[in-house]
């Protein structure tokens, strides 16, 4: 599973990668609450529901390289459709694409799951005790 991730940075760049996730991820999920609300059809509703797992799997970093692709996916499909800006449909999908090259970041969910871990060994010898 590490090999889905290319880091799990911390500090500074961890927190660029946690605003891009939280920017993403909003975008996809604040359009999607008032579709879900009115309920304009099966394809609406659908649309709606999948933008909407996708804004909150991105916003938790979980399952981020397969949620961010689809959600890049899906939100330029949905601006082709749509014709609505052609210039955010463009920089959304290409921060997708960069967070699915780059990672979640150190502070995801993935990066509790699936992050470097620490494994201590306890010393198996018995304490020497000196010869006097």
């Amino acid at each position: 599973m590490r090999r889905l991730f290319s880091t799990f940075a911390s500090g500074p760049p961890g927190a660029g990668l946690l605003l891009l996730r939280a920017v993403f991820g909003a975008n996809l999920l604040i359009p999607a609450i008032p579709a879900l609300m009115h309920g304009n059809g099966l394809a609406a509703t659908l649309d709606a529901v999948l933008s909407g797992v996708l804004g909150l799997l991105v916003l938790g970093g979980l399952w981020t390289p397969v949620a961010v692709v689809l959600a890049a996916v899906v939100v330029l499909v949905h601006g082709y459709a749509h014709a609505t800006d052609a210039r955010l449909t463009v920089l959304l999908g290409t921060v997708g694409v960069a967070l699915a090259l780059l990672g979640p970041g150190g502070w995801s969910i993935d990066a509790r799951r699936f992050g470097w871990k620490q494994i201590e060994i306890p010393n198996r010898r018995p304490p020497t005790t000196p010869p006097f």
